[in-house]
Formats: structure tokens, C-alpha cells, sequence
């Protein structure tokens, strides 16, 4: 028996659409720049509010972007779920990412299943190589 494999429910007009929706509060703060089966890339539009003292942006700005980036990945192959929830997180800050300067996050979904996404996130400041923190988070899918 062979099983199905999951395709693409919803692009990056009908992700941000579905942010502006349910998460009118901090929608304008991302952008989804691209998403395919099982990849993403969404990116952080860092304002003042963003940045901790030293003018560097924060870390709990950067857990946001990464969950951010999980949470759409997964919508993006199971369709608009609200309340998908995040069961878990690790994350790692691996150096000083540039001041002032956008946060681009590219996800991918490593595992999808009935009920839970398992994804894995590298966070990088827009034009440098190397990431500034790597996330793995587990999303719990609502039952149908």
C-alpha cells in the first residue's frame, strides 16, 4: 500500500492573508518570501521594537520567526488550521546577527503525520552566509 504524499494547500498570498486574519497583531512584522512541499521562507521585518540593547536583534524576536516559519510551513501542506499549536521548541544562537537588518528564516517539514509536523528552521541575517540561530519545532495538528 502505498501512502499519499502531501502537496501544497496554500501559497505565500493565501499564508499572509491567513496571517492578517488570525494574527492581525504582529502580521505586518513577516513577509512569506517563498514556500514550496515542505520548504519555506519567511522573513522578519526588523524594526526598533526588534532589537535589545546593542542594537542586535533579540531572541526572543528570533524564536518568533522561527515559530513563525514553522507554523506556516506546516499550514502550507495541511491548510488553514488555527489552532495547530507548538508542542515543542529548541533553538540554538549560534552568533550576533547584523544591527538593524532583516531576519530571513527558511524552514523545512521534515516529518508530517496525523498528528504532529516536525520542522527544522535556520535563521540568518539578510545578505550574511552563515545562520545566527537554528530551531527544531514540533507542531500539533488539530484533529479533522
Amino acid at each position: 500500500m502505498t501512502q499519499k504524499t502531501p502537496s501544497l494547500q496554500m501559497n505565500e498570498a493565501q499564508l499572509m492573508t491567513f496571517m492578517r486574519e488570525v494574527f492581525h497583531q504582529v502580521a505586518d512584522e513577516f513577509e512569506v518570501e517563498h514556500v514550496a512541499d515542505n520548504e519555506i521562507t519567511v522573513r522578519l521585518l526588523v524594526t526598533e521594537k526588534h532589537l535589545r540593547p546593542g542594537g542586535t536583534v533579540s531572541g526572543p524576536s528570533m524564536f518568533a520567526l522561527a515559530d513563525v516559519c514553522a507554523y506556516l510551513g506546516t499550514l502550507a501542506m495541511i491548510g488553514p488550521k488555527a489552532l495547530a499549536v507548538t508542542t515543542n521548541c529548541s533553538i540554538d544562537f549560534m552568533r550576533k546577527p547584523a544591527a538593524n537588518t532583516d531576519l530571513i528564516a527558511k524552514g523545512r517539514l521534515l516529518k508530517l503525520g496525523k498528528q504532529l509536523a516536525v520542522s527544522d528552521v535556520l535563521v540568518y541575517s539578510d545578505g550574511l552566509d552563515k545562520p545566527v540561530a537554528r530551531a527544531s519545532l514540533t507542531y500539533a495538528i488539530p484533529p479533522k
